[in-house]
């Protein structure tokens, strides 16, 4: 019971409402644009990759928690923390191998599930 009585819903809310936005934007963009998924994707990890590299997405992260750390500009603000990091370590060899050090975690896990969820599922091809 005491782990209840110490839960903070706030930061619980705050993470909802914030990852929500995120995925609104996204289902925003397909059905208004016509942009492709993939399209939209890349643009969400670039753009936290961007702000993640100006300091900007630490603010985010401090507000919303989890909200704004597992979503794709989550993901790209993780590359650009790894890559910062490690050229400070090892130098401009750093910028291609902190990004992917750094999020190597998130991209097996995607992958794994992803190999998971293609052998319960059957693909269709989008009608156009």
């Amino acid at each position: 019971m005491e782990f209840w009585q110490n839960f903070d819903y706030i930061m619980l809310f705050k993470a909802f409402i914030v990852g929500g936005l995120i995925c609104v934007i996204g289902q925003i963009l397909i059905d208004k644009t016509k942009l492709t998924p993939a399209r939209i994707l890349v643009t969400f990890v670039t753009l936290g990759t961007i702000l993640g590299g100006l300091g900007l997405y630490e603010y985010l992260v401090d507000f919303a928690g989890c909200g704004a750390t597992v979503p794709l500009l989550g993901f790209g603000n993780n590359l650009a923390k790894g890559a910062i990091e490690s050229v400070k370590e090892n130098g401009i060899l750093g910028a291609f191998t902190g990004g992917l050090k750094a999020s190597a975690g998130g991209i097996s896990a995607a992958v794994f599930f992803g190999y998971i969820a293609s052998l319960i599922s059957k693909p269709k091809m989008k009608k156009q």
